[in-house]
């Protein structure tokens, strides 16, 4: 199959997936379960990059992190900081407007377990590359999770080595660009509480001090 940068909601490269994506599709005729497009503002000071749909959420709804538990914290969060029109992103037609921020995914499609395999995250990659390429050259990148955030280094060319990740983590790239990282704001990271509302909101309070 040719591959191309542009966004395909019919992209079938990844062989476990489109046949995992197709069985769901069997299973829940009404859901969106295809490649999820990233949302947002098209020209943001801020792009989100997750790590990928979740079954009841962005792969129901079309939309990421919309519908599932993860998105709980990051919407609140964002309406918050003046990024989201409304606290809660429901669904494709709730009216929800992002300004200033862009949400993505490392990975466009459902994996099995909400786990993708190591090639379908470099299946993927050129996707990322080629949204990170088309934003305002000072657009900072904020990765959800360690996926997320060696995903944005390999789309951007660099080393995963020269670049750790850790919650908090703050990085200038040679670009010019910045890359923030957390943890992600998955069900099992905040009900554990390796990530509270406070530690992400400072990260956005850090992204906002723009130092």
């Amino acid at each position: 199959m040719a591959m191309t940068d542009t966004f395909d909601l019919n992209c079938r490269a990844c062989p476990r997936l489109a046949t995992f994506l197709d069985d769901v599709r069997a299973q829940h005729p009404a859901y969106h379960a295809r490649p999820v497009p990233a949302f947002g503002d098209p020209a943001p000071e801020l792009l989100i990059v997750g790590l990928a749909p979740g079954m009841h959420g962005a792969n129901r709804s079309g939309r990421p992190f919309t519908g599932d538990y993860a998105g709980v914290l990051l919407y609140q969060t964002l309406h918050a900081f003046g990024y989201a029109s409304a606290p809660v992103s429901v669904s494709l037609d709730d009216g929800l407007i992002l300004s200033g921020c862009r949400i993505t995914n490392a990975v466009k499609c459902l994996p099995p377990a909400n786990k993708p395999e190591p090639g379908e995250i470099r299946a993927c990659n050129h996707f990322l590359a080629a949204e990170i390429r088309a934003l305002p050259s000072g657009t900072c990148l904020l990765a959800l999770g360690l996926i997320a955030h060696q995903a944005v280094l390999r789309a951007l060319n660099l080393k995963l080595k020269d670049y750790p990740f850790s919650h908090a983590s703050d990085y200038r790239l040679p670009d010019g660009r910045r890359l923030v990282s957390s943890y992600h704001c998955s069900r099992y990271n905040t009900q554990t509480r390796r990530l509270t509302p406070e530690m992400f909101a400072a990260v956005f309070t850090r992204i906002q001090a723009k130092d």
